[in-house]
Formats: C-alpha cells, structure tokens, sequence
C-alpha cells in the first residue's frame, strides 16, 4: 500500500501514475550495463563535448607527461608555450590533468587565453586541475580524442609516457590516411624525442613501414618561440577547410 503522501499520484483506478514510477527508486537496472545503454552514453558524451567547444575558435591541442610538477624543465616549457599561444590569439586544450598539462593550461590562463580541459575518469580519479575555464568530462578514450582532433588547428607533443605516444601515433595515422587535415604535430625536446625519430628513419623508413613524407609530419624543436611560429605560418597559410571523408566530417 503506497504511502498517504504518495496518494496524490495513483490514478482514478487507484494505479501509479506514470511520473510516480518514474521517481521511485529501484534498484540498478541490468539494462544499464548493456551495450545498447552504453552506446547512448557514449553519444551523450559526444554531444556534450561538440556542445561545449563548438564555438572555441583557432586552438592548440598540447600533450604531455602527468608527472611533472613545477620546476620541472618540461613543466616550465609547457607553461610558456601554452601564454605564448594564448598570446597568438589560441585556445590551449589539454587532458585537463597535472603536469605538462596543467602546465599548459595555467600558461594559457596567464596569457589571457582560453583554457580548455578534456578530463578522463580513470580509476585513481583524476580530477581537473585548477587552470581549466572550459571543462568536459569523459568516460571513454576515443570520444575524448575526437574532440582533442576536431578542434585543434596544430598538436604540441612534450615530454611524456604511452598516453602521449598514443596521441601522437593517432594524430600521426590520420593525418597520414586523409582522414583529416595535414595540421602541424610539434614535437618539443630534441633530447627526449630524437631517439624514436631516428629509430623511424633507421628501422621503419629502410623497410619500407613508411615514406620520408610520413617522417616530415613531425617538427622537431626546444623552442617554445619556435613552436608558436609554425603554428601561426600553418594557421596563415592553411584556413581552415572541409574535411575528405565521412570520419573527417565528424573530427572536424
């Protein structure tokens, strides 16, 4: 027998109204863990993330370790060149995490940039950190890459760990397959990134796994200047434009 406050909500036959059931709590579902609930949740994820950045404007994807802090040469180096483009007129979108991107997102804040933050749940819960304006949360890897890939005009690639690798190969993959525009990827440490460049050259390029083109994606710099001047000749010489496939549609 339902409760004398609830009456107001059974119908003339004495049935729960539709908004009674709807505000009951039950217990979890199982529907909630199947696949086609996740795939809502991962569209809800997209929506959000294309409703949040739709209007940010010329923007800087920059990746980077988590376990820098300050001090730290690739701290440092993040945070100048995250105010150096907000100072060019970019936003800086990063994970949103510590280390290299915080650093970035803090430099941005004190160029009087916007500072964007693409989090990710992971199971030590990492939270966004303090220098974010703009932030998005996701639960799934590659909806938070599409965003990363769909409104960044150039990649800056700092010092970092297999995340950082991975954000570097995908961009490198769709650049190279035209599944987007040939944007800048900027690799900032000669020290930390020469070895893997020339392990492209000396094993992947001499068995044929790639071309000389595909090794000319990558700019290699210590230059925080440097980084921001190919950026704006890319941005000069190159608007934006349409992109040749169905998955460029969507990644911008």
């Amino acid at each position: 027998m339902l409760r004398p406050e609830k009456a107001h909500l059974l119908t003339p036959t004495g049935e729960q109204t539709e908004d009674e059931r709807l505000l009951q709590r039950h217990e979890r579902p199982a529907f909630l863990d199947s696949d086609p609930w996740r795939a809502l949740r991962i569209l809800s994820e997209f929506v959000e993330g294309f409703d949040a950045l739709a209007g940010l404007g010329p923007a800087v994807t920059v990746f980077g370790s988590a376990r820098v802090g300050p001090g730290d040469p690739t701290y440092e180096t993040a945070r100048t060149i995250g105010r150096l483009l907000a100072q060019a007129g970019f936003a800086v979108i990063t994970g949103g995490g510590p280390g290299a991107m915080e650093a970035a997102n803090r430099g941005c804040q004190e160029g009087g940039g916007l500072s964007v933050g693409c989090n990710i749940e992971l199971p030590h819960e990492q939270a966004l950190n303090a220098y974010v304006d703009l932030g998005v949360e996701f639960r799934y890897f590659f909806a938070r890459k599409t965003m990363f890939v769909k409104y960044a005009d150039a990649f800056v690639i700092l010092p970092g760990g297999f995340g950082t690798l991975d954000e570097l190969f995908e961009a490198l993959t769709l650049i190279q397959t035209g599944k987007i525009r040939h944007f800048p990827v900027v690799m900032v440490g000669r020290d930390y990134w020469s070895g893997l460049i020339d392990w492209m050259r000396g094993v992947q390029l001499k068995a044929g796994a790639i071309t000389d083109r595909d090794v000319d994606l990558l700019r290699l710099t210590d230059d925080p200047d440097e980084v921001v001047r190919i950026i704006q000749t890319y941005a000069r010489d190159v608007p934006a434009a349409g992109s040749p496939t169905e998955e460029a549609e969507i990644r911008g």
